[in-house]
């Protein structure tokens, strides 16, 4: 099995890059690394149509200057792809997050090995790191916690280091939910319960803290249903949106009687806190 690396360049780079990275997850692209000037995405290669590609970037031909270029990478050479170009990233000082194939590095409250299959997932997205920040600044200590929209399930495994429990994470996802369960047993972590669906799955059920690092229409959606499962007194964070979207989403929040906490950003991505 042969994979197609598509090296893109896009002007401008924030928001381009993670606008096109979406739209191209639902095209089959596997796997994204961060560049200079945009990002490298892989996708097998009976997978690939460039007619599909030029289609879905010629959507936004009137947003952003986009140029691409495409390679073959041979199966065997794959393993070796991905390690010369994903990158362990830390947090705050307190969180590394790295591949199995990077070595653990001394002086880290937290060490998260995460299969890099799709490296917005492990990390290298702002909205990833801002939860993580937010989360390390909460007391999850003994208390139930729900990471909803778990994709590789690097929230859950953070938050049960830090001695969150039990722990429910969810995805609509057939790869996040397989990617999470795979994830959960390279950290050695048997406190989480990996459950495949929506919003729906949340019915009678109560966490003290609830992370949601989804998309702003799916948030809004979904708000309610968050707050039904949120303990009183509890956390509930955001993220998945930029700043222009923040006080749509405080507004409805509040609206339904949540305590705005604070907000944090991170080029142009944001995240909001609220309690119960």
């Amino acid at each position: 099995m042969n994979y197609i690396e598509i090296a893109v360049s896009v002007e401008p780079k924030e928001p381009g890059s993670d606008i096109l990275i979406a739209q191209l997850s639902e095209l089959g692209f596997e796997s994204f690394v961060e560049t200079e000037n945009g990002f490298l995405a892989y996708i097998q290669e009976e997978e690939y149509s460039v007619e599909e590609l030029e289609f879905t970037f010629g959507d936004f031909e009137h947003t952003f200057t986009i140029e691409f270029t495409a390679n073959s990478i041979p199966k065997q050479n794959w393993n070796k792809e991905w390690e010369s170009n994903f990158q362990p990233i830390e947090v705050e000082g307190k969180c590394y997050i790295r591949a199995p194939f990077h070595e653990k590095k001394e002086g880290f409250l937290l060490d998260v090995i995460i299969e890099p299959k799709m490296s917005f997932g492990t990390g290298h997205h702002d909205t990833t790191q801002l939860m993580i920040r937010i989360l390390m600044l909460l007391n999850v200590k003994n208390k139930s916690l729900l990471d909803m929209g778990c994709g590789t399930g690097v929230l859950a495994i953070a938050a049960s280091m830090l001695g969150a429990g039990p722990i429910t994470a969810i995805d609509i996802d057939d790869w996040s939910y397989e990617n999470t369960v795979e994830n959960l047993a390279k950290n050695n972590i048997n406190n989480v319960l990996v459950n495949k669906g929506d919003a729906q799955l949340l019915e009678k059920k109560i966490f003290h803290t609830i992370l949601a690092n989804i998309n702003k229409n799916v948030l809004l959606a979904d708000l309610s249903v968050y707050k039904n499962a949120l303990e009183k007194s509890g956390d509930l964070v955001l993220s998945g949106f930029f700043e222009i979207d923040i006080e749509e989403i405080k507004a409805k929040a509040e609206n339904l009687g949540l305590k705005y906490e604070g907000r944090y950003a991170s080029n142009q991505w944001a995240a909001l806190h609220f309690t119960n």
